[in-house]
């Protein structure tokens, strides 16, 4: 083996090759300090004294499937300009490691297709440095996005751990970045956010959440200038979830086991979109006969299809003209579940055409919380939550299979 090879395939400098022997099924090189490398950590004069050697055992690079190592005696010098006595730094590889940068760099591009567990394995390395180092490299590139350009933001939360833990999620609408997780969800999660944008000097334009009323006080708070833009996926949502519920007090309430039998089994077709209905199964006919036999189901399925419809407007007016009379036709509706509904779309009303002005939707961050899920299920979740966070940063540069 020449030093060249040193140079060229282990990113060794300033090192004479001595020689190389296996053991125990791994290969170890030997190499020494080349004299004229040698000078002084703090100064870097060359004018030393050598004070001795320590031993040193560094993993890097595997060749095939053998690993690899670096045996070294690192010099201790004395410096005449500084007096400093100091150990030579190695060069290729950090102090406090018992691995080459190499090596860490290659772990880091094999995090891109394979799982922590499957890079500690090929390269024989212990899990939790393997995660130490991605960790690492993802704290030096995600830790502290930048809100100065932040101009349209979303605002979500995601269920990330049982007993009803969750992250508030801020995504920058412009690159589909997250830039923000706050602990919990509601306004005291965005706390520290605020703080931050305040220091940024963004200005923001226009902000995308749900209907929750702590996000529009908090918005209202703390970005007064913003248009606020209630995402019509977390409408139409929460009409089905009505829906549902509605469907499942009729069934209760039904006596006759013919129509409990046909109102059984429907509450996905009424979800579904017309345009999505399996012909195939007969979808279409069960959602008929469901929607004959019960006049309230009929009236609140049409009801959802017609909600649905305010987000398909020419402009902005006709849009006001369509929801003001689906709220009028809710209220005169006779069922309690649309009458209250439509005081929830009344009383939001400025929120919701506001989409006509500024077209964004939570729509991207709902995509962005499936990437996050997955990496829930793939991991089995996550004992460091300080991992997990920047795993979120980054997952938006995600074009390959996650992993977790």
């Amino acid at each position: 083996m020449s030093t060249s090879i040193l140079y060229h395939c282990f990113g060794i400098v300033g090192y004479s090759y001595l020689r190389s022997y296996y053991e125990n099924g791994e290969m170890i090189f030997a190499i020494e300090h080349n004299s004229e490398s040698l000078m002084c950590p703090d100064c870097g004069s060359a004018d030393v004294i050598r004070k001795g050697k320590s031993p040193r055992t560094i993993q890097t690079l595997p060749i095939g499937m053998k690993k690899v190592f670096i045996d070294i005696e690192v010099q201790r010098i004395e410096c005449r300009e500084c007096s400093c006595i100091k150990q030579v730094k190695i060069g290729f590889a950090d102090e406090r490691n018992s691995y080459s940068r190499q090596l860490e760099r290659f772990a880091i591009e094999l995090s891109y297709k394979m799982s922590i567990t499957d890079i500690s394995k090929y390269l024989g390395m212990c899990w939790d440095t393997v995660k130490d180092i991605h960790k690492k490299y993802l704290g030096k590139k995600y830790s502290k996005p930048v809100l100065k350009d932040l101009e349209m933001i979303a605002i979500d939360e995601i269920a990330v751990g049982q007993g009803h833990k969750y992250l508030t999620v801020v995504m920058d609408m412009a690159t589909g970045a997250i830039v923000f997780t706050g602990d919990g969800k509601g306004s005291e999660a965005l706390e520290p956010f605020w703080k931050r944008l305040n220091r940024s000097n963004a200005l923001i334009k226009a902000v995308a959440v749900d209907m929750s009323p702590a996000y529009r006080k908090a918005i209202e708070n703390h970005l007064p200038q913003a248009t606020i833009i209630y995402d019509h996926f977390h409408i139409v949502k929460a009409f089905n979830d009505k829906l549902s519920d509605f469907r499942r007090t009729l069934y209760s309430q039904m006596k006759d086991e013919e129509q409990r039998k046909v109102l059984k089994s429907t509450r996905w077709l009424l979800l579904k979109n017309p345009e999505n209905l399996d012909e195939a199964k007969n979808e279409q006919l069960r959602l008929e006969k469901a929607l004959e036999i019960n006049k309230p189901l009929a009236i609140a399925y049409y009801m959802k299809e017609d909600l649905r419809q305010i987000w398909n407007q020419a402009n902005k007016s006709d849009a006001k003209i369509k929801i003001k009379s689906w709220i009028e036709m809710a209220k005169c509706s006779g069922i309690r579940m649309l009458e209250k509904f439509s005081q929830t779309m009344k009383s939001h009303i400025n929120g919701i055409l506001s989409w006509y002005d500024i077209r964004i939707s939570t729509g991207p961050l709902e995509a962005t919380n499936n990437k996050i899920k997955y990496l829930l299920r793939q991991a089995f979740g996550f004992r460091d939550m300080e991992y997990f966070k920047l795993k979120i940063y980054a997952v938006h540069e995600a074009k390959y299979a996650l992993i977790g």
